[in-house]
């Protein structure tokens, strides 16, 4: 099969490359998804996990990307829940060789069905940025009706899925960023913007610390940049990893498919693009995803 890999770690994304490699092959539990299209994290370049497996053997010319949507074609030993032929989309674990590949295999429980009705384009622009919004808001931030939301990086794939989940959910969205993101941060929702370079209220430096001078009493500074140091004076302060979880997932497309979320994808490149589609001359303008099959 055809697949990006990295080699080298310091090289980042202008180390990939298109090579041809071994389709793998099913585990226990596993299943073979065929992938036609595949999203991407930069940082992904940057974790443990993309160069070392679980028992810390490092892993070299690594394949990158966790998101994917696809259809599974085969099925291993004691796998149940999904069928071959089926339409799925979901998270890859972070320890195995990614979605940027024409096979991958995946554990099933990390999978979801995909509806007929949605693109596979969209299926693997959703998994960390919905699956991040959602848990992040609703399983550690335990949002409620009437709280604000104050969302960094509000035009992004994760800002924009946090937007429209909290206003759905009956919260008062801010959001952040540059001052070239506030048409798209007001556009998926956000109620109010705030340009972290010039507007009054300043947040830069030490984003996270000045965030928890923020929180109120009963409010919860969520992050997924790692430990939080900062820790409000009455509210809470929780960090996570996003983890794959089928029932989340759905509820995530049931969203997409009536219309009440809308994903954010940027540049949709082919497989023979992807190495210059991941290694952008301009900043991104939303999610990137590579349509590994037409």
């Amino acid at each position: 099969m055809r697949a990006i890999v990295v080699s080298d770690r310091a090289a980042g994304t202008a180390g990939m490359a298109l090579v041809d490699r071994p389709e793998p092959s099913a585990a226990i539990n596993d299943v073979i998804v065929r992938i036609h299209a595949s999203g991407f994290v930069p940082t992904e370049l940057e974790w443990p996990s993309t160069w070392a497996d679980r028992t810390g053997r490092e892993k070299t010319a690594s394949i990158p990307g966790h998101e994917l949507a696809g259809v599974v074609t085969s099925l291993g030993y004691g796998t149940t829940g999904l069928s071959v032929g089926q339409r799925v989309f979901g998270l890859a674990d972070w320890h195995r060789d990614g979605t940027l590949a024409e096979y991958a295999a995946i554990e099933a429980r990390n999978l979801a069905p995909l509806p007929g009705d949605v693109d596979f384009a969209v299926g693997a622009s959703l998994p960390i940025s919905g699956l991040t919004a959602w848990q992040g808001l609703f399983q550690h931030g335990r949002l409620q009706a009437g709280q604000t939301v104050l969302a960094h990086g509000a035009a992004g794939a994760v800002g924009t899925m946090v937007t429209q989940l909290a206003r759905e959910a009956g919260a008062y969205v801010i959001g952040t960023g540059r001052a070239a993101d506030r048409e798209k941060a007001l556009d998926f929702g956000a109620h109010e913007f705030v340009d972290l370079e010039n507007d009054a209220l300043v947040l830069g430096g030490d984003v996270q610390k000045r965030s928890a001078a923020l929180v109120k009493a009963g409010g919860t500074l969520v992050s997924v940049v790692g430990p939080v140091e900062a820790r409000p004076v009455e509210g809470l302060a929780v960090d996570f990893v996003v983890e794959a979880d089928r029932a989340d997932l759905g509820e995530i497309v049931q969203r997409v498919r009536s219309g009440r979320l809308r994903p954010n994808i940027g540049d949709v490149s082919t497989l023979d693009d992807a190495v210059a589609a991941l290694n952008p001359t301009e900043r991104r303008k939303g999610k990137t995803i590579i349509r590994v099959r037409p």
